[in-house]
């Protein structure tokens, strides 16, 4: 029996904390109300999937939150870029017994669970499946085995991010899926154009 584990990335919710580019324009009450909703809408589509599933914070673990414990193992990200923090959670999947790990974050309000299982699909028969995101990132990165080479020299939160992980795995001759195109929530613009389209 396969063993498949979701890696949910959050920052944990405080005034101030979250979602700070968003903030600029609407204020860190207006930014944390946002990510609530956020965070809201990650966890009703990971939990539509039959896999194990984790909740990484960014600083600590918080008790009684949106994550149920009986639903969500939690684990707090290790110091470092963003690189070295996915390397931790893929290598600590991976030496846990999992044989399929997909990492996401909590601000792409588009990602439904049909997608996220399409990434499981796809690393039957890919080392690496990205959802990648119109601003030169991407939403969610899977692996079949430990290739951490695929997050090595990346310049992280630039729009390099995408190509630079292609070529990462290019260089390693690993196999790579791409899944569609999702818009990220950074900005005021992202958030009113999601609800334009969702209201």
């Amino acid at each position: 029996m396969s063993k498949q584990r979701i890696v949910v990335f959050v920052k944990n919710a405080i005034l101030g904390k979250a979602k700070t580019r968003l903030a600029k324009t609407i204020g860190d009450k207006e930014a944390l109300k946002v990510y609530i909703q956020l965070l809201e809408i990650t966890k009703k589509e990971v939990l539509k999937l039959n896999v194990e599933r984790e909740v990484w914070y960014a600083w600590n673990i918080e008790e009684k939150d949106i994550w149920d414990e009986k639903l969500f193992q939690k684990k707090v990200q290790i110091e470092g870029d963003l690189g070295l923090k996915m390397k931790d959670a893929f290598k600590l999947s991976f030496n846990e017994g999992c044989d399929k790990v997909i990492l996401i974050g909590s601000d792409c309000p588009t990602l439904k669970a049909s997608i996220l299982q399409k990434a499981f699909e796809e690393l039957e028969t890919n080392d690496v499946v990205i959802g990648p995101s119109k601003d030169g990132g991407y939403y969610l990165i899977g692996m079949s085995s430990f290739n951490p080479e695929v997050l090595d020299n990346i310049k992280w939160s630039t729009e390099l991010v995408l190509s630079q992980t292609e070529e990462r795995a290019e260089e390693n001759n690993l196999s790579l899926a791409k899944l569609e195109y999702l818009n990220d929530i950074d900005t005021e613009e992202d958030w009113n154009e999601y609800l334009a389209m969702n209201g």
